[in-house]
């Protein structure tokens, strides 16, 4: 693995993500990928050779370890992994996109060019969309995922004893699972930092919602100009862009631009006005 690009991957998402966001990241980071590939890929690496049954009919210990582990505990964590990180990493590309599209405008347009995104990284219009979604998305790949372990390993426990009569063992037989007090320990701590996820996803959900409804709230009250830098502005030199129509409405040009008229206070002594 290619430690640079993944450390740079985490930074650009730590950039983008509100408080609840890098708690999230933190969580997924040392609780579960690095337990995951430190820990949990030895404990399970045995699971097949050491899972004894008390036969030698030929085929017998296989079809049970298939009944009893229809799905690894490390492959459906690494595919778990896999989808929950995914949406993170769509938003920086839509972040990288907003840039991308930022200089391909400055660089066509020239002087004329006006900002669309005075703030490509700033959640507003589509992104705030894509960061939702990707929240909803990882809440959901996690719930779903609890739910398969569930139905595979009632409880999250594997038990110490099993009892298979599926042909072509030759009548019931009993099976000896691999150290599973250790499996279950580690099966317990990988479901509660997932529910722990879950819990900072849909806060982290709630809190981008509730926001923006107050966001539009105060909008709506009148105070618009609170949310103006969100407005495409033109990124030109803003002596430049006078009689643009681009200042605010408490803007005050220089005094040297104003021209002196009959009607403007004079500031010279009566010796100079007389001269």
């Amino acid at each position: 693995m290619n430690w640079g690009v993944f450390e740079g991957l985490l930074s650009g998402v730590n950039k983008y993500s509100t408080a609840f966001g890098r708690i999230w990241l933190s969580v997924v980071f040392i609780f579960r990928l690095l337990v995951y590939l430190v820990a949990a890929e030895r404990v399970w690496s045995d699971d097949h050779k050491d899972f004894d049954c008390n036969t030698e009919q030929p085929g017998c210990t296989n079809v049970c370890f298939d009944h009893f582990f229809p799905v690894s505990h490390i492959r459906l964590w690494a595919l778990q992994l896999i989808l929950v990180t995914c949406p993170s990493l769509l938003v920086l590309m839509h972040v990288a996109y907003r840039v991308a599209r930022e200089q391909r405008l400055r660089e066509t347009k020239g002087d004329s060019y006006r900002c669309i995104y005075p703030n490509p990284g700033k959640k507003r219009g589509g992104l705030w969309w894509t960061y939702l979604l990707s929240l909803i998305f990882k809440a959901s790949v996690d719930l779903v995922f609890l739910y398969i372990f569930f139905r595979f390993y009632r409880n999250y426990t594997l038990p110490r004893l099993v009892k298979c009569e599926l042909p072509p063992c030759p009548n019931v037989v009993d099976c000896f699972i691999s150290r599973p007090t250790e499996k279950n320990i580690f099966t317990l701590f990988m479901v509660v930092t997932t529910c722990i996820c879950v819990v900072l996803n849909l806060v982290e959900a709630t809190y981008l919602i509730g926001k923006r409804c107050r966001e539009c709230g105060r909008a709506g009250g009148g105070d618009s100009r609170r949310h103006s830098h969100d407005c495409p502005v033109s990124c030109a030199d803003p002596a430049g862009a006078e009689g643009q129509g681009l200042h605010g409405d408490d803007y005050k040009p220089h005094p040297a631009a104003i021209p002196l008229t009959a009607s403007s206070p004079s500031t010279l002594s009566e010796d100079e006005a007389c001269s």
